[in-house]
């Protein structure tokens, strides 16, 4: 059994945010679980190459937004999943926080960071 708190998980500073990072690879279990937190105001290009991902809100709000030009709106209860390793800008509302629950398979190392610049999506 695995027990662990907040207070005692990795925390990457990823660029616009924060991701505590309760289960990585080396824990054995396939996926990944983190607590992200993105902050207020912040546009990120993301895209997972070798990871699906599933995020689901439980605090603040945002939007994900596809590369078609669609967006979605990010609130508390809402889940979105990455199920096709969408590259996509997460944004969170300039007010507040954007707060999620994240689960990634496979699983992380644990380390990884994102590289937020201009030349294209972060990508792990």
């Amino acid at each position: 059994m695995i027990i662990r708190e907040l207070s005692g998980v990795r925390t990457v500073e990823w660029g616009n945010g924060l991701s505590r990072r309760f289960l990585v690879e080396s824990d054995g279990m396939g996926y990944t679980l983190t607590d992200t937190t993105v902050r207020a105001g912040t546009k990120s290009l993301l895209e997972y190459r070798n990871h699906l991902e599933a995020c689901y809100c439980i605090e603040g709000s945002g939007e994900v937004v596809d590369m078609d030009g669609n967006s979605f709106p990010i609130t508390v209860g809402t889940m979105y999943a990455l199920d096709k390793h969408d590259a996509h800008f997460l944004i969170a509302s300039p007010h507040e926080d954007l707060r999620l629950v994240c689960v990634f398979s496979p699983a992380l190392r644990g380390d990884e960071v994102h590289s937020l610049d201009e030349a294209g999506s972060s990508h792990y």
